[in-house]
């Protein structure tokens, strides 16, 4: 069974927030697209992926991903995460209807190919599935099997509204690197110790990451 990818990434100006304690303002932009650089280029290396979709308007990170061989998909909502999220999964199943979709976090820049092909092939034994991120609370992936909604609920506790929704948990150890999306430094340290692809550990080599 292979996957569509769903991928989201906001304006560039306005990610990552969080990580204002590690990364300055003119920093933070280079630091979101290349988080999602490498989540990418590790998704569409995974043989359980066909393709990969990324909702986006940010015509920077839109070239930068497409090159990669992403397909970019314009976020016409225009109504935050779970709009975007929703108008990805209906672009890509005009034209592949019969596969299913997995919403993945733009901030998993320590991804591996091999883990996230072992939590899609767990997904695929369920209608809905979805794995909790490393902090236990939100969710970096959500996953559909054809002919079936995705209903993202992303946002804050999106790991309690996703079970309630009736999703079912994934639990497999040993894939790290598909939870550990990237808010804060800490988080950012917790990558870097997994090992992160080549275009963040470009840019964050200059950085000092805070430890708490």
């Amino acid at each position: 069974m292979q996957w569509t990818l769903v991928i989201p990434l906001k304006p560039l100006t306005r990610a990552k927030s969080r990580l204002a304690d590690t990364a300055a303002d003119g920093v933070r932009p280079g630091l979101a697209l290349a988080f999602a650089q490498d989540t990418v280029a590790a998704a569409l290396a995974c043989d359980a992926v066909a393709d990969v979709a990324v909702v986006t308007d940010d015509e920077v990170a839109g070239r930068a991903l497409a090159a990669l061989g992403a397909r970019i998909v314009p976020d016409a909502p225009a109504d935050g995460l779970n709009a975007a999220l929703a108008h990805g999964a209906a672009v890509v199943r005009d034209t592949r209807p019969r596969t299913p979709v997995a919403t993945l976090n733009a901030d998993l820049p320590a991804l591996r190919p091999p883990e996230l092909a072992r939590v899609l092939r767990a997904a695929g034994e369920f209608p809905r599935a979805f794995l909790a991120d490393a902090a236990a609370l939100g969710t970096t992936l959500l996953a559909a099997a054809p002919g079936l909604e995705l209903r993202p609920s992303f946002g804050a506790d999106s790991r309690a509204r996703h079970r309630a929704s009736g999703a079912t948990e994934i639990g497999l150890a040993d894939v790290d690197s598909v939870r550990q999306d990237v808010d804060t430094g800490d988080d950012l340290r917790a990558a870097l110790a997994l090992g992160v692809g080549p275009h963040t550990a470009a840019i964050s080599a200059g950085l000092l990451i805070p430890r708490t």
